[in-house]
């Protein structure tokens, strides 16, 4: 074979992604000021499969004792990341964290403060066609941050009546019954451990897992039958690398001629060329938001601009 037919050969087996350059970020600090040394935001203005891309990132030394990792609800409301900032007395970061129903305002993702859960995952989807008198208990993807400011990204399970949330580190658990409140019992015995964090948010899926992309949309029962991984939207994700930084990326997305939003592939691609070993997907869409020092990154795509959550993760300053 020759060398050429070689290479074409090699590039049409290449994942997605691995073929196209790398994503150009500049830090762009002095629009956020003040910043700990311990904390930078970068911006990407690029293209995108020749489509056009927006973004921020703030990288933040989990190590730095200055920087406290904490999370927030509305409790039983919803606000703005804005109406967070001034609530939370002004704290460097606040993005918006995990899904819930638009129509209650009910959180569908693990929250964990000062190492208590404040909200849980969604507990029993009801399954369709031949499984329609079942139920599935999916585990969800989570990232937390524990006491010695260790960052991790695991498949999780919740129960009101337990202090901790269940946790999976090598994969997600695909279980069914027919029980409309399902306990750890339904999981068939399959190892877990207690994920003991002081801070964590839940959301998915999961998008890298040990420094390789592992998208879990479909295990973690999210869009099974939608369109949505590959669909350009506004993102919200976080991770984490194996030099102790937290990564927070936002995507702008539906701005015609501006920002097209990214697939979750292309998320997850972008995480893994900043450094990230495991990361994970929040909410998009119109929740997508992220405020430096109270000043906006992306441009949030609803009409009205920010849109009312539930629950938010924050960096505040010692």
């Amino acid at each position: 074979m020759s060398r050429a037919l070689a290479y074409g050969f090699l590039l049409l087996f290449l994942p997605a992604g691995i073929c196209r350059a790398q994503l150009h970020w500049q830090r762009v600090d002095s629009a956020y000021r003040p910043l700990p040394p311990g904390a930078h935001v970068y911006r990407c203005t690029d293209t995108l499969h020749e489509l056009p891309f927006l973004a921020y990132y703030v990288s933040a030394r989990l190590k730095d004792k200055h920087l406290q990792f904490t999370a927030s609800t509305g409790q039983g409301k919803r606000f703005t990341p804005a109406q967070y900032y001034q609530l939370e007395l002004f704290p460097l970061v606040v993005v918006n964290g995990g899904f819930f129903s638009m129509r209650t305002g009910e959180l569908f993702s693990l929250v964990v403060k000062d190492g208590h859960m404040l909200a849980y995952n969604v507990g029993a989807l009801r399954g369709s066609g031949a499984d329609s008198a079942l139920y599935y208990y999916p585990t969800r993807g989570a990232i937390g941050i524990d006491r010695q400011r260790r960052a991790d990204v695991a498949w999780t399970f919740t129960d009101s009546s337990r202090s901790w949330p269940y946790a999976w580190e090598d994969m997600p658990v695909i279980a069914k019954g027919t029980d409309t409140v399902p306990s750890i019992y339904n999981f068939n015995d399959i190892e877990w451990k207690w994920w003991k964090m002081r801070t964590a948010v839940g959301g998915g899926p999961v998008l890298i897992h040990d420094g390789r992309i592992r998208i879990t949309d479909r295990e973690e029962q999210l869009f099974p039958n939608a369109t949505h991984a590959g669909e350009h939207l506004p993102r919200t994700a976080m991770g984490y690398t194996r030099d102790g930084r937290l990564i927070i990326l936002v995507i702008q997305g539906r701005t015609p001629g501006v920002a097209a939003g990214a697939s979750l592939q292309e998320e997850a691609q972008a995480l893994l060329e900043l450094g990230c070993y495991e990361a994970l997907n929040l909410d998009g869409g119109g929740s997508s938001c992220m405020l430096v020092n109270g000043k906006e990154t992306i441009t949030p795509s609803d009409a009205a601009g920010q849109r009312p959550v539930p629950a938010v993760f924050l960096i505040k300053t010692r």
